[in-house]
């Protein structure tokens, strides 16, 4: 009698793969001029932690190039292991990604892409794929320009850019990611492209408004810059109390003043912390804060009806557009706070109550703020056309008047407590949500339709042509 011959066991077999991955890792790894980190390295912590200290990822490698021969050895050395790619700059909405697992994911952090050069005459900036807002400021500042950079500094312009990007001048200029003029990337084929309307009109389209990380690793764009040096800007503060009533009255501001006026009401629960300012430590606030493109008298004018409930604090006055990247109070560096955030059509007096009270009372809450921020504007999907200057991207816009966001500290039992008071807030404002949700300020994964509505089936297509393999994986999966 014949004995059958077994093959490999199933122990071996994973045995091999794993030794296999570890010897073209290990080859990769040689042909970096950038550096490369895997489980087990003295820098392995350092190399997977994202801005957002609650993402926890595990990625099976890590790569940081530093130029893009290197982005193009880790998309060629990631497919002959059989791993995903996954693209991250700063990682300030890592959230989603890290959720996935990434233990087939080879994670290649960006931020050594740094590049940045203006071209004053036309008005325009090429950014390396890894640079943050607070560069681009630095370079285009002395020329009389700027770009429409996000409320805060150290975000990745790719990321923001491509995800929408909601910027203080967002009401009247639309969202940044449709003032991109050009996309620098390497495709999950390992090939070095620069798209744009000509060139790859689909692509182009597809990658404005998505994300971008789901069709390839971003090297560079290009975007529009506007010559704007000085607006008038600051904040507002009253002792929580108050709350309702300096929401009703930002609220009835804001369905009167012109698109060149962008701003939000917040109420805070901050911690006392020897970090924070006197006036904020261990403080219940209410802040108002916005940006008016016009003259001090015209701005004056329009913060009136604000400044009549006599502030405790007040800053506005004439700001240098260098120092809007630090206004809306955002934290300083890396922090482990656990958000979401969604659209609303509008906000009557019910739907302050719930915001309101969906934060919870203070010592209660696990929620330190929430967030209520005017869009509209050239923001709406027909007028963000219009202002665009050529074909929008695959979010022309955000159909809604306003943005609730909220975050808490996931701590010391972890972001499951935090996750449920978001879900208590967001529900009390559920009959005033809007259809879609934006990509930016979603910190859960969501359905493409959430994102993208009709448009998901056309982003589909092209994300299959681009990727039929199903090679990136981005933080919100595009189908």
């Amino acid at each position: 009698m014949n004995t059958p011959v077994s093959g490999p066991s199933t122990t071996d077999r994973d045995a091999q793969r794993s030794t296999a991955r570890a010897e073209g890792l290990a080859a990769l790894a040689n042909r970096l001029a950038g550096t490369l980190s895997v489980p087990g390295d003295p820098d392995w912590d350092a190399a997977r932690q994202a801005w957002s200290l609650s993402a926890d990822q595990h990625p099976a490698a890590v790569v940081h190039p530093v130029d893009v021969a290197d982005v193009v050895h880790a998309v060629s050395a990631a497919r002959e292991l059989g791993l995903r790619i996954a693209p991250q700059s700063t990682g300030h909405n890592a959230g989603p990604l890290a959720a996935q697992g990434l233990g087939d994911t080879l994670l290649v952090r960006t931020s050594a892409l740094d590049e940045i050069s203006i071209d004053p005459a036309r008005r325009v900036a090429r950014i390396g794929g890894g640079t943050t807002w607070e560069s681009v400021a630095a370079a285009a500042g002395p020329h009389g320009l700027m770009a429409l950079a996000g409320s805060s500094h150290d975000v990745g312009v790719v990321g923001y850019t491509l995800g929408g990007g909601v910027s203080w001048f967002a009401r009247s200029h639309g969202l940044a990611a449709n003032h991109v003029l050009a996309i620098e990337l390497v495709t999950p084929d390992g090939v070095q492209r620069r798209v744009d309307a000509d060139t790859d009109p689909d692509l182009f389209w597809a990658l404005r408004g998505s994300g971008g990380g789901g069709l390839g690793i971003v090297t560079a764009l290009e975007c529009r810059l506007f010559p704007i040096t000085e607006v008038f800007a600051g904040m507002m503060l009253w002792p929580a109390e108050r709350a309702h009533e300096v929401f009703t009255a930002w609220r009835d501001l804001t369905t009167t003043v012109p698109t060149t006026a962008s701003t939000a009401c917040r109420l805070f629960h901050f911690p006392d912390m020897p970090e924070l300012p006197p006036f904020l430590a261990g403080r219940s606030v209410v802040v108002v804060d916005g940006v008016v493109q016009g003259t001090p008298e015209e701005g004056a004018a329009l913060v009136a009806p604000l400044r009549a409930l006599e502030p405790e604090m007040d800053t506005f006055g004439p700001t240098p557009v260098s120092e809007l990247m630090h206004l809306h109070m955002d934290p300083p560096g890396p922090t482990p706070g656990t958000g979401d955030g969604i659209l609303l059509d509008e906000l009557p007096d019910a739907a302050i109550a719930a915001a309101i009270g969906g934060l919870g009372v203070r010592g209660a809450s696990r929620l330190m703020f929430v967030e209520l921020r005017h869009v509209g504007g050239a923001l709406r999907p027909d007028e963000g056309a219009s202002v665009a200057d050529g074909p929008t991207g695959v979010l022309a816009g955000l159909d809604a008047e306003y943005v609730c966001f909220s975050s808490g500290m996931p701590f010391p039992d972890g972001p499951a407590p935090v996750r449920a008071a978001l879900d208590v807030l967001f529900a009390g404002l559920a009959p005033w949500r809007g259809g879609l949700d934006y990509l930016n300020f979603a910190e859960t994964g969501r359905d493409p339709e959430r994102f993208w509505g009709a448009d998901a089936p056309r982003l589909r297509v092209v994300r299959e042509r681009v990727d039929p393999d199903g090679v990136m994986r981005p933080a919100h999966a595009i189908g």
